[in-house]
């Protein structure tokens, strides 16, 4: 039997008050589709397709050839958007599983359950309902007193007395596909000129068909997103998702409820993450490793056995028994061999430092190549942009570098190279040179007459 997803991302979203269209805006690092995107592509082996609409290029740029696109124009509700795909899917789908973009917490394990309860029941519908004192805009879920449900009541035409049920309905849905085309075009018009999908329900009812309700035991899985409010709710939920499964998988969270790591990060057991810690993208942390507090990493790979205290780090690279901070900045291309340490208030952009080498505090490396157990003294600088170019400064191993050096790139400095506190190097350094001064000149020995 052939599964397909259909996700509905034409609507404006215009309670977001927002140039962005609503299924764009970020939760936990990701667009809102992208959710429901990954979500698809675990429940079908068919590539999802994507009903468009309002800013239906944004989305285009999002997702790419990622899934199949279908326009809907003018956009007249649930029920004319699933109508739309009816030319791409009515040929090549059994069962047609049907979720909006701006429900990102929906899981696969729900929607493949919905799948399986509608071909082991041979049902024509399977909705998703939750049951919530808090109805975020749902329709109700309408029962007839044998507790079979015949309807769908939308918010807007619900009545006092319906108003009251605390069934909703999720929006999530599963349908035999067969049946579902031409029961499509039973659907009248509502009173707002649009079509409803909900209408389907009291369709199969009146049929005589057989339709199904899975009930979320987890209401939050089921949160839309309508508002910035909902997104808020939404991000809080990702966050106790994703900081349980760390946590269950062996790493110490010490305040969960103030530590923010989004979905794609990995970190190794026994590491320990304090408070206000953010860690982002694709960051990999190794294992006993002690982050934070008051960290932000991006899209770093670090590894096993490393401090980092009150720093920031982008698009880095730290190998094992590195210590950096407090108050250090890693920009993008920064790489720090094994057992680098770097003080407080440093910063290293685009440059590599060799394994055992130190950096003293308030010094500034960029465009480097430094070499292996290399002493960077406090207040360092190297001056690597001559107003058009950036310019490479090497250091050696061994290199002994003053405090309060300037490194006036291009410039080398031999292994065993040594600069005076205060200089000013303009020049490469031979091996095993000291050099002082502004700007630096060797150290020349007078020979002593006997």
């Amino acid at each position: 039997m052939i599964v397909s997803v259909l996700i509905l991302a034409a609507g404006q979203g215009l309670r977001m008050h927002s140039s962005t269209p609503k299924v764009l805006h970020r939760l936990a690092g990701k667009p809102l589709i992208r959710y429901s995107f990954e979500t698809a592509c675990s429940v079908s082996s068919q590539k999802p397709v994507v009903v468009i609409g309002h800013a239906a290029d944004k989305i285009r740029n999002e997702l790419g050839d990622l899934v199949d696109y279908v326009i809907q124009t003018p956009q007249l509700g649930t029920g004319h958007a699933v109508q739309a795909a009816e030319t791409q899917l009515k040929d090549t789908t059994d069962q047609l599983v049907v979720i909006s973009a701006d429900m990102p917490l929906l899981t696969a394990r729900t929607l493949k359950a919905m799948a399986d309860l509608q071909k082991e029941t041979g049902s024509v519908m399977v909705m998703l309902s939750i049951h919530s004192e808090s109805p975020h805009g749902f329709g109700r879920v309408i029962r007839d007193e044998e507790s079979y449900p015949v309807a769908i009541v939308e918010e807007a035409q619900a009545s006092e007395e319906q108003l009251k049920c605390t069934e909703l309905n999720a929006g999530a849905y599963c349908f035999d596909a067969h049946w579902l085309w031409d029961a499509l075009k039973k659907i009248k018009v509502s009173p707002k000129g649009e079509f409803y999908l909900t209408d389907l329900l009291e369709i199969a009812v009146g049929q005589g068909e057989k339709v199904q309700v899975y009930t979320l035991a987890d209401a939050s899985e089921a949160l839309g997103i309508n508002n910035r409010t909902h997104l808020a709710e939404a991000e809080m939920v990702v966050r106790k998702r994703v900081n349980n499964d760390l946590m269950l998988s062996g790493v110490t969270i010490i305040d969960p409820a103030i530590t923010y790591i989004e979905p794609g990060v990995s970190i190794g057991k026994d590491t320990i993450i304090y408070p206000n810690t953010h860690l982002r993208g694709s960051t990999v942390i190794g294992e006993q490793c002690i982050i934070g507090p008051n960290t932000i990493i991006d899209n770093t790979q670090i590894g096993s056995r490393c401090i980092i205290l009150c720093s920031v780090l982008e698009s880095a690279v730290l190998e094992d028994d590195v210590e950096m901070g407090p108050f250090g900045h890693l920009r993008k291309g920064a790489h720090l061999a094994t057992g680098v340490h770097m003080g407080n208030f440093g910063e290293i952009k685009n440059s590599y430092l060799g394994p055992e080498t130190k950096m003293g505090h308030f010094s500034y490396i960029g465009d480097a190549q430094i070499g292996s157990d290399v002493n960077i003294g406090a207040g360092t600088i190297t001056c690597n942009f001559d107003g058009v170019n950036k310019n490479k400064t090497v250091l050696a191993d061994g290199v002994f570098v003053g405090s309060d050096t300037m490194l006036v790139a291009p410039v080398k400095m031999g292994e065993g190279a040594r600069s005076g506190a205060g200089a000013v190097v303009t020049k490469d350094v031979p091996p095993h040179t000291t050099v002082v001064g502004v700007p630096a000149r060797p150290i020349i020995k007078k020979e002593t007459s006997e």
